[in-house]
């Protein structure tokens, strides 16, 4: 009986072990998939936000451009125009104190019109900073002044804003034109990568820095081919080529050094060095004592491609992709690849034109917007001054040149221009409301060249398929017509 009942407990006892363990497996098995779930989501969530502030990077580059542009055109009345740049951790206490010292020494300005110019100038500044309690993180840029419009009226204008990165430049200059050189600074790619495209040949030094390609140097060798001709042995024609493939190589090497040394520090001027070539050249060159070794650590790849010269250097930008995935004109050419695929195959997940492409923003079909950053268009907001509608119109040079565009089709009524945009900065503005990603794309490359061309510079791909054929829809004639409250 002894014997039976403990049989019994320690069976009950390793089911109740069983089960519990079956349970608690379970509620891991649960847990973990649950944790992965909430991982993947994350992961999703920071490539998206990734992404976002890449393109808000963007936005922001292609901003300063257009206020560049601006900026530079921009001319005043004799020394009137204020350009004032802070840099991340100034004071703005002792700037105010500095221009309150140039606005005591202006004051002694003989010309009464150009001393009235330029304190009205240091007074706008002054007021201006007044609205910071501290400089920004990135800095602080000001421009302010009276400048002179091209129908020859002045115009007191002041502009101020955080630059999308560090600016590492302190400004002051009372000029007759706004001074842009540290916002063009900006610009500049933080990478460059240096490229040797070497073959039987000659060889091509190059560099890569964003979607901006430079030759910097070209050389050609005639070198003697592996079987000579009569007259002389074999082994001295062996030697006479081995001599001239060295010294093919120690030329290679020394303007390596001279090209990507920077000669001011003695560092590499390049963020890293990619070897290309059709032959074992290239190997050679980064195995050789001659190269220079702060060289030989910045080789990023050594690829083969099939040419020499500048068709091997774009080979040589392709097969490196991996490694300059980071750069715009690689992205650029992997995104335009991805629209002409949509395109050629006809799957009907593209849009091109500026009427299609407004109208499949309007539906919320369009993911990714993409558009020339030269694009000359402009958004005009028109209204008949008959009937009060509102009238929105797309216009590039030649059409703006044609009056009849400026009046009403049916009733001849003028129409009156209440806003005048440019075309790419209105999508840098508005593109969010729509649900897409903009990118900017330059002319630079083959496909960037075809789409600026041929395609018209804007276009898009779709998240799902449009026949734009069928729909009836009164916004797909050259104008978008909107009634007035």
């Amino acid at each position: 009986m002894f014997v039976y009942q403990t049989s019994f407990e320690s069976s009950f006892f390793n089911s109740v072990l069983f089960f519990v363990g079956w349970f608690l497996f379970d509620i891991m098995g649960f847990c973990h998939g649950y944790l992965m779930q909430l991982l993947k989501s994350a992961e999703a969530k920071l490539s998206t936000m990734s992404d976002c502030e890449e393109t808000d990077e963007h936005i922001a580059i292609y901003k300063i451009k257009t206020l560049i542009k601006g900026l530079e055109a921009a001319r005043g009345n004799g020394t009137s125009m204020i350009s004032l740049i802070m840099p991340p951790g100034d004071q703005i206490s002792r700037v105010t104190r500095m221009l309150s010292d140039e606005y005591g020494t202006a004051s002694n300005i003989k010309s009464r019109v150009n001393r009235q110019s330029v304190l009205a100038a240091i007074t706008s500044a002054q007021q201006r900073l007044k609205l910071y309690n501290h400089v920004p993180p990135n800095g602080l840029v000001l421009y302010t002044g009276t400048i002179v419009t091209d129908d020859g009226k002045e115009k007191k204008d002041t502009i101020d804003f955080e630059p999308f990165k560090p600016i590492n430049t302190s400004l002051y200059l009372c000029d007759s034109k706004f001074h842009t050189e540290a916002l063009n600074e900006l610009l500049e790619s933080d990478e460059k990568f240096g490229f040797i495209v070497m073959d039987g040949n000659g060889a091509l030094f190059a560099t890569l820095s964003g979607n901006t390609r430079e030759t910097l140097h070209r050389f050609t060798v005639d070198l003697p081919k592996k079987h000579g001709r009569g007259g002389q042995s074999a082994t001295r024609f062996s030697r006479l080529r081995m001599e001239r493939r060295h010294t093919y190589l120690r030329k290679t090497a020394e303007l390596a050094t001279q090209l990507f040394i920077n000669p001011a520090t003695s560092q590499p001027n390049v963020s890293g060095l990619i070897l290309a070539g059709s032959a074992d050249f290239k190997t050679e060159l980064g195995q050789s004592d001659m190269f220079d070794p702060r060289l030989h650590a910045k080789i990023l790849n050594v690829v083969d491609v099939a040419y020499g010269g500048e068709n091997g250097f774009n080979q040589a930008i392709e097969l490196s992709s991996e490694v300059l995935a980071n750069l715009k004109f690689v992205k650029e050419k992997r995104l335009l690849g991805k629209f002409f695929k949509e395109l050629y195959q006809d799957t009907g997940k593209h849009v091109n034109g500026v009427d299609e492409t407004l109208k499949a923003l309007e539906m919320g079909a369009v993911e990714i917007l993409i558009v020339w950053e030269n694009l000359d268009i402009n958004r005009y907001v028109l209204k008949n001054s008959t009937t009060d509608e509102i009238i929105i119109k797309h216009l590039n040079k030649d059409q703006e040149a044609d009056q009849s565009n400026f009046l009403d089709s049916d009733t001849n009524a003028e129409l009156e221009v209440q806003e005048k945009t440019s075309l790419l900065e209105w999508f840098a503005n508005e593109y969010k409301r729509f649900g897409c990603t903009l990118e900017f794309v330059t002319n630079n490359s083959q496909e960037g060249s075809m789409f600026s061309k041929g395609i018209g510079g804007i276009g898009g791909i779709l998240r799902y398929q449009v026949d734009f054929r069928s729909l009836d829809d009164p916004s797909s004639d050259d104008e978008d017509v909107y009634e007035s409250d």
